[in-house]
Order: C-alpha cells, then structure tokens, then sequence
C-alpha cells in the first residue's frame, strides 16, 4: 500500500513539474524543434567529421554546426541585402509608392457616379496615410521586440544543435531509460520523427523555390519593377499556408488593375498566380510528404494545413510529424493487442511494415541502420 501511495505520488510530482517545466520551454520549442530537423538533415556530414577526425566528438560538432550557419545565414543575408536594396530604391523614386494623382481622380470619379458619394482624391490620400499609420505604427513599434525574439532564437537553435551534435547519443540514452517504452518502439518513434522531418523541410522548401520562381515569371512577364524583392517576397510568404504566394500576386495585381490601369495584365497576372503559382503547392508537398515518409497524400496536406490553422506556423512542422507519430502508436497498440490476445509474432509481425532503416538484432533490440 505504502508503494502505491508511493507511485501515485511520483506521478503528480512527474505531472505537476512536466507541467510547469512545459510553460517554462514553449517559448523555445521551435528553435529545439528547428535543431532536432537540422541534426536529422545534417547529421551524415557530423558523422563523417567525426569518423575522420582524430579530435573530440565536440571538434566534429562544432565544425557542422558552423557549417549550417554558413549555408543558412550568409544566403538569407545576401538575398535580404538586396531585396532591401531595392525596396530604398523604389521609395526613393518620385513615384515608387505614391499613389497617382491621375489615377486616383479617376477612380475616385468612379466610385462617385456609382455611389452617389462625394470623395476626393485628398480625402482618399489622407485616410490611406492615416490607416498607414495606424497599421505601420504597431508593426514599427513591435520590430524591437521581433528582431530581439529572433535573435534569441537563433541563438537557443545554434547551442541546441551543437549540443545534439555533441552529446545526442547520451542523450537520446537517457531518455530511453527514463521513457517506460519498449526500445523497438522508441526506435520506431525516432525514424518516423527522421523521415517526417526531412520530408516536411524539403516539401516546404521546395514547393516555396517553385511558387517563387513562377511568381517572379509572372512578375518579370507583367512588367513590374522590383521582380527580385517581389520573388523574394513571394518564397517568404509560401513558406506559411494560408498566407502564401496569394498575398504577393494579389496585392501587385490590384496595383496594376488601379494604379497602372492594365485590366488585361493584371487578370493575366491573377489568373497565373491563381491557377499556377498557388496551385502548384498543392501539388508538391503531398507529393514529397508521401515520397519520402509513409503518410497518405491526403493526410500530408491535411496535417499541414491543419497544423497550421491550429498552431501556427510551427504547425507546418508539428502536424506531419504528430500525424506520423500517430500512425505509429497505433501500429504499436495492434502490436501489443496482439499480444494479449495470443496472436502468434510470426503473424503480426507478416501484418506490419517495418520502418524504414529500422533492423532487429539477434537479441531481440531494434537499431538504425
């Protein structure tokens, strides 16, 4: 008796604390959960340091973790520099983000013979450099805060991936002593996690390359100025659902169909990033997501779009990966199911598909191949 009392205590101790330690990390679950990707994506080039180093395991580390700043940060540096190159330069023009004048009268004239209302261009300029304010105010207020956030989570995913470099093996260890699953299992956790992951970080990024790319066709096509930020704009955007390429091609189609008065280059326009650039999303992820992991074409789109609607932009990560890890429990539940119910090993085990890069050894343990 003294036992259970025992037990049920440890258990709310475990609950209260994970609990508590949970709200503590949220703010820094998905810079652990962006190093977890990056040690799974990179993870061959440590192990090859680390094979034809003579030097600590922590030297190897060190030197991928070093190298995945390069490759990521220089890049996104450079193409950020010149996007905001040309953004100065189109605010600098005499009529880079102004609204017309002749333009504006027109429409407004317009809008007053259907309506009946009595606007005025100046009236109309005043209330868009007031809603501007309104609107850019907040937002230029908040960049401080974004910008330190940032910066913070790059540095907690930079420590948090050399330490999975470095001591993941130790790690990983621990916690499957401390997890009451059997071994196989966490195993079995551990290659969905990896296949997910690399299929969820390729899907994205290439279905963002492509929508950018056919965006930026379309942009050079329909004559705007500024294509490069406009694309890079565009490959930003369609990295989050929802919001995507739509926002970009939407906006520099109303400012050719009001502003530049071309009906038939803005409908040109709209029709491509409609039926073109914003489609082919949904064509790519699905496509990866099943090619490389064992999710259903519906359940990747699914997972992504409702892990998104859920929980944000972090959902893009966490809804395949959740989904995955489902399909995993449940074949453990059948597994054990079976067990109980007498079901010989050699026929439950003819039902299941093993994960990929998952062996049995002799003695019965589950390792990577």
């Amino acid at each position: 008796m003294t036992r259970l009392v025992s037990l049920g205590v440890i258990l709310g101790l475990v609950a209260v604390f994970g609990l508590l330690s949970l709200r503590v990390m949220s703010s820094f679950l998905l810079p652990l959960l962006l190093a977890a990707m990056l040690v799974v994506i990179f993870g061959p080039l440590h192990r090859w340091l680390r094979d034809r180093l003579p030097t600590p395991e922590w030297v190897a580390a060190g030197l991928t973790t070093l190298f995945v700043l390069l490759i990521v940060l220089v890049p996104l540096f450079l193409l950020l520099s010149r996007a905001g190159g040309e953004a100065v330069a189109m605010l600098r023009t005499p009529d880079g983000l102004k609204l017309d004048a002749n333009v504006l009268g027109g429409l407004v004239d317009s809008v007053n013979n259907a309506t009946g209302l009595h606007l005025t261009a100046e009236g109309v300029n005043a209330e868009v450099r007031k809603l501007a304010e309104e609107w850019i105010g907040p937002i230029a207020a908040r960049t401080p805060v974004v910008i330190v956030k940032l910066v913070i989570g790059l540095i907690v995913m930079t420590v948090a991936l050399f330490y999975f470099l470095a001591d993941g093996r130790r790690m990983f260890a621990a916690v499957t002593r401390l997890v009451p699953l059997d071994a196989r299992y966490q195993w079995q956790l551990l290659e969905e996690f990896e296949e997910v992951s690399r299929a969820v970080v390729s899907s994205t990024l290439l279905a963002a390359l492509v929508q950018a790319v056919l965006a930026g066709i379309g942009f050079s096509v329909a004559g705007l100025k500024g294509v490069f930020l406009l694309t890079l704009l565009t490959f930003f955007g369609a990295l989050v659902p929802f919001v995507g390429a739509a926002a970009v091609w939407g906006t520099a189609s109303l400012y050719l169909l009001f502003f530049v008065k071309d009906t038939w280059t803005a409908a040109g326009l709209a029709a491509w990033g409609l039926c073109v650039v914003s489609t082919v999303d949904n064509i790519i992820k699905p496509i990866v997501l099943h090619g490389q992991s064992k999710l259903h074409p519906l359940l990747a789109l699914l997972s992504v779009l409702g892990g998104v609607g859920a929980l944000g932009p972090i959902g893009i990560f966490v809804g395949p990966i959740a989904v995955a890890f489902l399909q995993a429990a449940l074949t453990m539940l059948q597994t054990e199911l079976d067990h109980f119910s007498g079901v010989p090993a050699s026929v439950a085990g003819a039902e299941q598909v093993p994960a990929a890069g998952v062996a049995q050894t002799p003695s019965g343990r589950v390792k990577s191949s």
